[in-house]
């Protein structure tokens, strides 16, 4: 069960989220589809806000919202909201645990244009509802779930893994935040809400799979010590990577951010540890970054 913190946590990274997402599976579809399961009252509110908000961009496109929750309060919250989106967003409420996904994403017709699900699990992640999660090749999933979902997630199909577990103030754990997706852009957005949000509340990260549990702080200026270590380790495993492929190796792998990795390069290249293949200037995404000698 979320405590209040831990909620108010997960809807506001929602927000942050669909703030990107919505605009840009608009400009590549006329439809999209975005499911809530298992979020509270609240969250589902402010995900029917948003939609409402980006009107503009929905007029002359179809944009369906499903909202799966066991909450009898649901209808009469979200009602005056609905009556003032445009007529062409949908809304169905449907009640039951998240599991059901699968079978709301198909009598939704979600298949074939961007699907975006928000899903809060009170227990394991199961390939049924990852592959209901992934719509065919268009789908995203942000999820809230009690341990790593990297393994089932990279199964189920996506690419793009990345997950942080929070630790809220006096030390409250939020259990794991899993994102899988295929855009690199999309990868980068979610990171970013995280540290956003995260700046917010007063939230550390650690990653789910370090034995070690180590938190980092989520500050404008973190520290990157842990960061140039593991891109160390990287070049060691893989030889000389571009900077784009570091990049999403630091989406992916830890809990830092994509501009955190060019900041730990600029380190690596100044202590000497690596070397460029260029003489100065900007780190570009296809320049190659190799282990010093």
């Amino acid at each position: 069960m979320a405590t209040d913190r831990t909620t108010d946590f997960l809807r506001e990274l929602l927000v942050r989220q669909l703030t990107t997402w919505l605009p840009a599976a608009l400009r590549r579809s006329r439809r999209a589809t975005i499911a809530l399961a298992g979020t509270d009252a609240g969250s589902a509110e402010a995900a029917l806000r948003l939609v409402a908000a980006h009107g503009d961009q929905v007029r002359g496109r179809q944009v369906t919202v499903l909202v799966l929750a066991d909450s009898a309060a649901l209808p009469a919250r979200l009602g005056p909201i609905e009556a003032e989106l445009p007529a062409e967003v949908t809304v169905h409420l449907l009640s039951g645990d998240p599991y059901r996904l699968p079978v709301a994403v198909k009598a939704a017709g979600a298949a074939g244009a961007p699907l975006f699900s928000f899903v809060d699990l009170p227990g394991a992640v199961t390939p049924k509802l990852l592959a209901a999660a992934t719509n065919g090749r268009t789908g995203e999933v942000l999820l809230r779930t009690g341990d790593s979902a990297r393994d089932v997630l990279t199964a189920a199909g996506f690419p793009l893994v990345a997950e942080v577990a929070p630790v809220l103030p006096d030390g409250e754990a939020a259990g794991v935040i899993a994102f899988g997706s295929r855009s690199d852009r999309s990868l980068e957005a979610v990171r970013d809400a995280l540290w956003a949000v995260g700046a917010d509340v007063d939230v550390r990260y650690r990653d789910p799979q370090d034995p070690t549990g180590v938190a980092v702080d989520v500050v404008d200026d973190p520290d990157l010590e842990p960061l140039a270590r593991e891109l160390l380790a990287e070049l060691h495993r893989g030889g000389s990577r571009s900077v784009a492929d570091l990049r999403r190796h630091t989406l992916t792998a830890t809990v830092y951010r994509a501009a955190d990795a060019n900041r730990a390069l600029t380190g690596l290249l100044d202590s000497g540890d690596v070397r460029r293949d260029r003489e100065g200037g900007r780190l570009a995404g296809d320049e190659i970054i190799a282990l010093a000698g």
